[in-house]
């Protein structure tokens, strides 16, 4: 892929798939927008339009760009429709079975060198590849929400696929002007397993009342993090990141680490899921907060603000070596994914090394004293320590 325009096929036209579709044709490829749910590709097309608009309305893009680039955009009602592309983008829900479907019919219906990626952000590639019957073409190309604005791809690399589908596929990305960023078929990848702490730690501390919302999230954001967790969870949707949550948990053996929280259940049964109910940690009046935090820390037992930071990020820190230790990327891969994915202010390593590593071991050693084994230290943190 050296440029040329391509031929792009999308499979499901929601949030993920729209904005995959409008940064495709910004990068002057043609898309095949499909969706079982007419409907949806009509809203799909709707969120692409309005996406343009935005930009012409900022000069960052020309008006006669714009009705190129809508007229290189065409709906396809069945992956049948399909079966011409150079690449297809799956961007369904997160259901393995449905991914499972979708990936036997592109692998019966698309041509012998049609790319097959999904945009899944926690399950398997390597099981998603393996009904399409053509696992070394398939890979994942995980974009981070909101697509058109989100620099960094995770490029997911599964052991079946073939290096010139690879090599093929961070070409793509790269022309579409983002960082791709490779990542073994783990569990979460690289950003949303080592960013996992970000928001279960400060459940945890919420859960024991150790700290309030309101505490966590502007300790946080005077760290320098852009947003704090529950405004982060707020935004995303607590579903999305209960989601995400529990598939790391049942990817990692129910690991003590990765266990979802029971706050998150309550909130998302009661369908407070942020601010596209109105309620989630926060209320909200259309994208502002509207009111103080929903739930409040009891008074007993609070966190000092430095040490709701330190908790978190020595968290993060241990679960970034033991990503290198298992080898799903190099460290720094994994510090420019967390800058670029999650928005951090530093990567991981790198505030590892600002805080030195006797004080990252024995923070977690403290950690684990008081908390138990979700804090154990990583093989890979104490062999670098030890040095």
């Amino acid at each position: 892929m050296t440029g040329e325009s391509l031929i792009v096929g999308v499979v499901g036209a929601g949030t993920m798939g729209a904005g995959i579709a409008q940064v495709c044709l910004q990068a002057g490829h043609e898309v095949q927008l499909n969706d079982v749910d007419h409907a949806a590709i009509e809203r799909g097309r709707a969120r692409i339009t309005s996406g343009l608009d935005r930009l012409v309305s900022k000069d960052r893009l020309t008006a006669d760009d714009r009705q190129r680039m809508l007229a290189s955009l065409h709906h396809a009602h069945s992956i049948h429709e399909l079966a011409d592309t150079d690449l297809v983008i799956e961007a369904a829900l997160e259901d393995m079975g449905l991914k499972r479907t979708i990936f036997r019919a592109l692998g019966d219906e698309c041509r012998s060198d049609t790319i097959l990626a999904t945009n899944t952000s926690a399950l398997s590639v390597t099981d998603i590849g393996e009904t399409s019957g053509v696992p070394d073409r398939v890979l994942g190309l995980h974009f981070f929400n909101p697509a058109p604005v989100m620099p960094l791809v995770e490029v997911v690399v599964t052991d079946a696929t073939s290096k010139s589908v690879a090599d093929r596929a961070i070409s793509f990305v790269e022309e579409l002007g983002k960082t791709p960023i490779i990542s073994t078929d783990a569990p979460g990848f690289i950003v949303n397993r080592v960013n996992r702490p970000f928001t279960l730690e400060a459940l945890r501390m919420l859960e024991a009342g150790e700290a309030g919302i309101e505490q966590v999230d502007q300790a946080l954001q005077s760290a320098g993090y852009p947003m704090g967790p529950f405004a982060l969870m707020d935004l995303v949707g607590i579903d999305v990141n209960l989601a995400v949550a529990t598939a790391l948990w049942e990817g990692f053996d129910e690991a003590a680490r990765f266990t979802p929280s029971d706050i998150q259940r309550e909130r998302v049964a009661s369908g407070h899921l942020g601010r596209k109910s109105g309620e989630g940690f926060y209320r909200y009046d259309g994208d502002q907060i509207d009111g103080l935090a929903i739930i409040e820390a009891a008074p007993q037992g609070a966190l000092a603000d430095e040490q709701v930071v330190e908790r978190i990020e020595l968290a993060i820190i241990n679960e970034a070596y033991r990503a290198v230790e298992e080898g799903v990327a190099r460290p720094p891969d994994i510090d420019r994914a967390m800058k670029l994915g999650a928005n951090h202010p530093y990567g991981p390593f790198e505030r590892a090394g600002q805080l030195g590593l006797r004080r990252v071991v024995e923070g977690l050693g403290a950690l684990e004293k008081q908390y138990g084994e979700r804090y154990q230290i990583s093989r890979a943190l104490w062999q670098v320590a030890s040095i």
